[in-house]
């Protein structure tokens, strides 16, 4: 018994490295890419280090959690960044701040507490609203693209998603693999001196001077809106989908808000992108193939190896890959998040799940739509109870 737990440990530790681990690595792209480019133009995110950064803690993940965890962007410090072009010092000290109260409720266990405390409808209801909001935003890159016919349109983005859904439940086809690849043509053949622009290099990360008062406008501007999107999407929604995804060894909120934690306390002092976990990023890359870490073991070693040596003559490749293409990516990470609510199947903790999903949508805040859904599940609970005393 005790060479089969070893070997078990061993297996999840270091995992075969596949076709499909390769394709699911690529299944969170479609929000990563996006708001990377976007920072670095717009906020002047130096774009090999927050590559180096995203890599490294990808690998760490990789090694800490043995199902495929995603790093991505802390989206609302993203959002915010680019609509209001915060400063980089401004951008960093709020992934700081964010880190540092999910760190203290991770080493205090009280991620743990709201972790039981949030009902499981509430949770689905988080769940299909960030699945929607995400599968929005996928259609909306595509129509982006203004055009119906060509390298970038609408019609790639159709073709695309038909691709992706024809090959759902093919073992055999690694789907995301085969379309970012094709992307990488569209982008070649749209722009054919593209490739020329990247250069050999060397770059590693360096200290990034933050003031007080980057601290100081950071936290309500950027910070206060990420932390509660972190707490409940970063730790608590993954966590459930990882009971989900992977029963026999899913991931626990505390170590979650741990890694979460650490990976900007770390990161945020030198340049890094500002990072957490997410329940989308972790459904893409199951829904493109990944069952272990290894998928994010290899994604971290390529951002890595593509961030210290290209550096960010990258950044020209990236910012004319096909928005029609990233869309796919992001829209069907969205779906696969969506329907782990279809098991709210009884007709009370289904109208709780609907409610807080409509209340996501319609007010575009994660924060806002759980303390909708967790009124509406006490009110349920209190007309269920009321029924039940008056049946007996």
């Amino acid at each position: 018994m005790e060479t089969k737990n070893a070997a078990e440990r061993w297996r999840l530790t270091f995992p075969k490295l596949n076709r499909h681990e390769i394709s699911g690595s690529l299944g969170d792209l479609g929000t990563f890419i996006p708001l990377l480019v976007g920072m670095s133009i717009t906020n002047g995110l130096d774009f090999a280090t927050a590559l180096f950064f995203a890599g490294l803690f990808n690998i760490i993940t990789g090694f800490a959690f043995s199902i495929p965890m995603a790093v991505q962007p802390m989206k609302a410090i993203a959002a915010v960044a680019i609509a209001e072009h915060l400063r980089l010092g401004q951008i960093l000290a709020a992934g700081i701040w964010t880190s540092s109260i999910i760190f203290l409720l991770g080493i205090t266990r009280l991620i743990t507490v709201v972790d039981r405390w949030v009902p499981k409808p509430v949770v689905r209801g988080l769940q299909l609203g960030l699945g929607l909001q995400l599968i929005g935003s996928g259609i909306k890159l595509i129509r982006e693209t203004h055009s119906v016919w060509g390298l970038d349109s609408i019609s790639v983005g159709i073709v695309g998603f038909a691709f992706i859904l024809f090959f759902a439940s093919s073992r055999k086809m690694p789907s995301a693999l085969v379309l970012f690849v094709a992307g990488l043509v569209l982008a070649a053949a749209a722009n054919p001196d593209i490739f020329s622009t990247l250069r050999l290099g060397f770059s590693l990360p360096h200290w990034v001077p933050l003031t007080w008062e980057d601290f100081r406008s950071s936290f309500f501007r950027a910070a206060l809106p990420q932390i509660p999107l972190t707490m409940l999407n970063s730790v608590v929604a993954v966590c459930a989908l990882s009971v989900d995804l992977f029963p026999d060894h899913p991931a626990r909120p505390r170590k979650v808000a741990v890694s979460v934690g650490l990976m900007n306390l770390v990161s945020g002092w030198f340049g890094g992108m500002p990072m957490c976990h997410g329940a989308g990023g972790l459904a893409g890359q199951y829904r493109f193939g990944a069952r272990s870490s290894a998928s994010i073991i290899f994604l971290g070693c390529l951002k890595m190896v593509l961030g210290v040596f290209l550096g960010g003559s990258l950044l020209s490749l990236l910012h004319v890959y096909p928005n029609s293409i990233l869309g796919v990516l992001l829209g069907i990470s969205g779906l696969e998040l969506s329907l782990v609510a279809t098991d709210q199947t009884e007709r009370g903790a289904a109208t709780v799940m609907l409610g807080t999903a409509a209340a996501v949508l319609a007010l575009n805040s994660t924060a806002t739509g759980f303390a909708i859904g967790w009124v509406l599940s006490l009110l349920m609970n209190q007309v269920l109870t009321t029924k039940h005393t008056k049946t007996a």
